[in-house]
């Protein structure tokens, strides 16, 4: 079923008829809004036990061979179905990622496909990063086109599958979040949503074509991405990183989304800002005393993460979200 705060933002986005504006001074002329009114929620299924094909491929990018992993499962619905693409953090890998954050389990229950793709590989590690602006390491020093590399993975997956294009959203953790702003900036004819654990909008310019909705989740405690900005006291990345809650701004407000209501569920706070342009929403959701460390995921407890949250499972939120947000 809907996790329960997600139920209740949702709720409050089908009842809100507030029309869509800008709050942003310098914000680019935009279409009046063609949707004034959020679509109704998805209903999401547990989570079992992804039962479907794994596989492993590669393309050639700008030169560079890239990887990725693919959860088919093993039914589908009849017809378009949703893909997810999953981008891991700084340091991590594809297959690194699918372990942590348990989606292949909810694509079984909910029929959507998702694909983890690698990052550049940083040397002397099994792990990648990726371009995403700001950062992160070789990927940002060479000007890798991760973006183009998307694109080309978009491409492959869409050929070979009945894949919604109305339903393809990106998410990631850390490096990984800041990959998927910067797909919502620079590819927003093919990105329709964005899940953002842990990182922040790293590009300078953010003028996306369409509306893109936005899901982006923050630890307060967060010692490598801190809400505040800067360079956190556990950051591998050594680079002053811009406010969290500046880039989220900056997305909503290009999707002309009106200004933000916040509900606090014991350590859980969600601001929401909805409706916005064409059935765009864009929620930010801070969990006080969290870490940097993925919230309800399976992976180590690291010391440069610290241990993750265990009352907000933010893979079924962001998927919940984001399926409740298809393109008109």
């Amino acid at each position: 079923m809907l996790p329960q705060r997600l139920a209740g933002v949702l709720a409050a986005l089908v009842l809100s008829a507030l029309p869509a504006c800008s709050s942003g001074a310098d914000e680019p002329d935009a279409a009046p809004p063609t949707t004034t009114t959020a679509p109704p929620p998805v209903t999401v299924a547990p989570a079992v036990g992804p039962t479907g094909a794994v596989s492993h491929g590669t393309l050639v990018v700008d030169g560079r061979e890239r990887s990725y992993r693919l959860y088919v499962p093993r039914t589908l619905p009849d017809g378009p179905v949703p893909l997810f693409v999953g981008l891991h953090g700084g340091t991590g890998w594809g297959d690194q990622l699918a372990a942590n954050d348990h989606i292949e389990g909810l694509a079984e229950s909910n029929g959507f496909l998702v694909v983890h793709p690698d990052g550049v590989r940083v040397a002397g590690g099994p792990g990648g990063v990726w371009n995403g602006g700001v950062c992160c390491a070789v990927a940002a020093r060479e000007g890798v086109d991760d973006v183009g590399f998307v694109d080309a993975l978009l491409d492959r997956i869409t050929a070979d599958h009945d894949v919604d294009p109305r339903r393809v959203f990106a998410f990631g953790h850390s490096n990984g979040g800041i990959m998927s702003y910067r797909l919502a900036c620079e590819l927003a004819d093919r990105i329709v949503g964005i899940g953002v654990v842990a990182g922040t909008l790293g590009v300078d310019r953010c003028e996306p074509e369409r509306p893109v909705s936005v899901i982006h989740v923050h630890g307060t405690a967060d010692e490598n991405v801190p809400l505040a900005g800067g360079r956190g006291a556990r950051s591998i990345a050594g680079v002053d990183f811009p406010p969290p809650r500046d880039g989220f701004a900056v997305l909503a407000e290009r999707d002309g989304c009106p200004d933000g209501e916040e509900v606090t569920e014991g350590d859980v706070t969600t601001a929401t800002r909805a409706p916005c342009r064409d059935g765009a929403a864009a929620a930010f959701v801070s969990i006080e005393g969290s870490g940097h460390a993925w919230p309800g995921g399976t992976g180590a407890r690291s010391p440069l993460v610290g241990p993750p949250h265990e009352g907000y499972d933010a893979t079924a939120e962001l998927v919940a979200f984001l399926l409740s947000h298809p393109r008109p």
